[in-house]
């Protein structure tokens, strides 16, 4: 699970507005010294607000300005990332390689290529607005109040 310090910034019944401000990735990684990112980080402090569902917790619990551990699990990350970053390029590569194998020629297949790039951004956009409310795919609060979950213990009688 990949967590994220943040700061309580509205309070709804269902969930939380948290405010991020991504910098624990920065500090771990080797090339930061020499990256860009990093130093943009650093210097604009890229804030980020993400909706935090609480999961039956009572929302009186928590307080404007509290600042709250968030996870997301990085099988989330890593498939979205994948989605996001992949399907654009796919469908650049089937818009040119249609267009070239039926009209050869190059203006056809340059705007092909561009038209599979725009479809593809819009099946991710789709595909993000139908998913937006899938509680799988949300940030989760990872703190001390969380809910237990009793397991039964099993019989150990045969």
């Amino acid at each position: 699970m990949i967590i994220e310090t943040g700061r309580i910034m509205a309070i709804e019944a269902e969930g939380l507005w948290v405010e991020t401000i991504q910098q624990s990735t920065c500090s771990s990684c080797r090339a930061e010294p020499g990256c860009g990112q990093s130093l943009l980080a650093k210097t604009m402090g890229h804030t980020s607000y993400l909706w935090v569902l609480l999961e039956g917790r009572d929302p009186t619990a928590y307080q404007l300005g509290e600042e709250v551990q968030i996870g997301v699990p990085e099988e989330v990350v890593a498939k979205g990332s994948l989605f996001v970053y992949l399907t654009p390029l796919v469908g650049l590569m089937l818009g040119a390689g249609a267009a070239h194998s039926l009209w050869g020629s190059e203006l056809l297949t340059f705007l092909a290529a561009i038209s599979g790039l725009v479809a593809a951004g819009l099946l991710v956009r789709w595909h993000a607005h139908l998913t937006r409310f899938d509680p799988r795919l949300q940030p989760v609060l990872v703190d001390d109040r969380q809910r237990l979950n009793f397991v039964e213990p099993h019989s150990l009688t045969s």
